[in-house]
């Protein structure tokens, strides 16, 4: 199998290709957007260390990256092409990820002691699309007993997968009058407790249509699915609620800062400042590892972490940081600047050093076939 669109990065910038599509046969060639790629000279070890890939998403782009420490001592970066690349979750055997329309699982097809091309000790090859259509998926999560559940912002409710249907919602918030198409509370972000849907991130708690855009600067809320309960409040665009050792984490977009929410206030305790609209938030061995973006209109209007970035005379970031729990300080990153400006989901992979994964579209995909082994009798 070819390796061609597994683009690896070394101490010096690489410029990466994005975007893509068809063009006339008579029309100029175009060159394709580009995107410089920097990171801290430090990541590759962390992620040889830590035994530990990343994966992430940029609905922009239209990509899912996956970020490992390659055997050639060089840091591997891998692209596949997905339309809205949004939620993503996963671990050395499967990833889900969801996209404009569908929902796709991806298996690993290596056994522990196989390799792609000498280097890759994951493939991940996709191999079921659930078709949704455009409901603006968000986050995802997987249940111990193996369903798949998401959050379907459009009509701002928690669904799991139907055989027959879009979905099937289980729950909503119970400040929603009815389920509608209407993106009222811009419901976004979910976070999994001991292997069930727990906690779920809204911008606000408005029951009209599109009524969030009005409620960004302090609007957000994050409720316990289970009781109905708004457990914290006075956000700014919250997203990525996790549940992570006896804490509840957010990403507090809106400011620009991670932090753990006090139960007892129901309020948000900064832990870390981030230099970019944050969301995305997944953990590592002591270290949280958020994904950054820059605003889409120039600044992030009416937004503390406008004020924040010009007192800090900081310009927005477009990125992975991976923070440490400790001390809130940044321990690694990897930073685009160019044609990729916003990124959404992160999930961390334990186990995986360098992994790809076949995008639907490419070549590769159409001649890559696994057999699975018969069993004897």
């Amino acid at each position: 199998m070819s390796d061609s669109a597994s683009e690896t990065v070394n101490d010096e910038d690489k410029n990466v290709e994005t975007g893509g599509g068809e063009s006339s046969p008579d029309a100029p060639a175009k060159e394709p957007p580009k995107t410089d790629i920097s990171f801290s000279g430090g990541m590759y070890g962390f992620l040889a260390n830590n035994r530990v890939s990343l994966g992430f998403t940029s609905y922009q782009s239209g990509g899912l990256y996956l970020l490992g420490a390659g055997t050639d001592g060089k840091l591997a970066l891998h692209e596949a092409r997905y339309a809205q690349a949004m939620g993503v979750t996963g671990d050395a055997d499967r990833l889900y990820l969801a996209a404009l329309t569908q929902i796709v699982r991806m298996e690993n097809v290596l056994k522990p002691d196989e390799s792609a091309n000498n280097k890759h000790d994951k493939v991940y090859v996709p191999r079921t699309f659930h078709t949704t259509g455009a409901v603006d998926l968000h986050e995802i999560g997987v249940c111990d007993d193996g369903r798949l559940v998401f959050i379907n912002t459009r009509y701002g409710c928690l669904c799991e997968l139907s055989n027959v249907h879009s979905f099937r919602p289980i729950w909503k918030p119970s400040f929603l009058s009815k389920i509608a198409p209407e993106d009222r509370c811009h419901l976004n972000g979910l976070g999994m407790a001991d292997g069930r849907p727990k906690y779920a991130s809204a911008v606000c708690k408005s029951d009209v249509v599109d009524g969030w855009r009005d409620r960004r600067a302090d609007g957000g809320i994050i409720i316990d699915i289970e009781t109905d309960e708004i457990v914290a409040e006075g956000l700014s665009m919250p997203h990525s609620p996790r549940w992570h050792d006896g804490k509840l984490w957010v990403a507090n977009s809106g400011s620009g800062e991670i932090g753990t929410i006090d139960p007892a206030t129901k309020t948000f305790q900064p832990v870390a400042f981030c230099p970019g609209f944050v969301r995305g938030l997944a953990f590592h061995n002591g270290f949280a590892i958020v994904t950054l973006s820059k605003p889409r209109y120039g600044r992030f209007a009416g937004l503390a972490l406008d004020d924040k970035l010009k007192e800090k005379d900081a310009d927005p970031w477009c990125g992975v940081q991976i923070i440490s729990l400790r001390d809130g300080t940044v321990a690694q990153w990897i930073r685009f600047d160019g044609a990729i400006m916003e990124l959404f989901d992160v999930c961390a992979l334990p186990g995986v050093r360098d992994a790809i994964t076949l995008g639907p579209q490419s070549a590769e995909i159409q001649s890559f076939i696994t057999i699975e082994a018969q069993q004897s009798t």
